[in-house]
């Protein structure tokens, strides 16, 4: 069986795909910069925080990264109105999103902060530094080195399963898929097309981070 490619009808929604695009981009960089603060957070927490603190954030981790992102968008965007609480598609989707990438975040930082020696730490307290203080100049920093590499690779992994928004109605780039194979029924094409698409924008995120790493450390990431 012989099939033969149409892309004409499926290029000519152009306008679309950007606007999904756009839809995409940012719901990954609000994800991103909201997962990486409650990721920072709950890291020092788990690493320096009171035992039932810690508690609270393990079982938070645990909970998100054994269930599916899915059923936590589910969850905000069709459970919550059971409780009186009514949001939109688009806010639903960035409240699932920062709670799901700050539990993966987490554990990245986490095993940042504890990369730091002791004898810095205790370094640190001997120049009469605050516990906020050793954290910001002697912690944080120096472990951006080793967690940059592995948030950038987790950030591009979470950037193209944002896709799952689409379930609720968000209009990203996979939602615009769906509407553009529904106007043109080339759905080989369009998925064709969306796929190129996503592969550019990994690439170029990697692009972006390998430039950041390097700009910030003198290195390769």
């Amino acid at each position: 069986m012989r099939y033969g490619f149409q892309f004409r009808d499926v290029l000519a929604a152009w306008e679309l795909f950007v606007e999904g695009l756009l839809v995409t981009l940012t719901l990954s960089v609000a994800a991103f910069a909201g997962g990486l603060a409650l990721g920072v957070l709950g890291a020092a927490i788990r690493t320096y925080g009171p035992g039932w603190a810690k508690f609270l954030v393990s079982s938070y981790v645990a909970v998100v990264r054994n269930t599916p992102l899915l059923v936590q968008l589910f969850v905000i965007f069709f459970g919550l109105p059971a409780l009186g609480i009514r949001l939109d598609s688009m806010t639903a989707a960035i409240i699932a999103l920062i709670f799901n990438l700050g539990a993966y975040t987490v554990e990245i930082v986490r095993a940042g902060f504890e990369s730091i020696p002791e004898g810095q730490l205790e370094a640190g307290r001997a120049l009469g530094l605050s516990g906020p203080q050793i954290f910001r100049h002697v912690v944080l920093f120096q472990s951006m080195r080793s967690m940059v590499p592995a948030l950038s690779s987790q950030f591009i992994f979470f950037m193209l399963g944002t896709a799952a928004v689409s379930q609720i109605a968000v209009t990203d780039l996979f939602h615009t898929a769906s509407l553009v194979q529904s106007r043109t029924f080339r759905d080989f094409e369009v998925y064709i097309v969306i796929a190129g698409i996503y592969l550019v924008l990994a690439q170029v995120m990697r692009l972006v981070f390998a430039g950041g790493y390097r700009l910030a450390f003198g290195g390769r990431s």
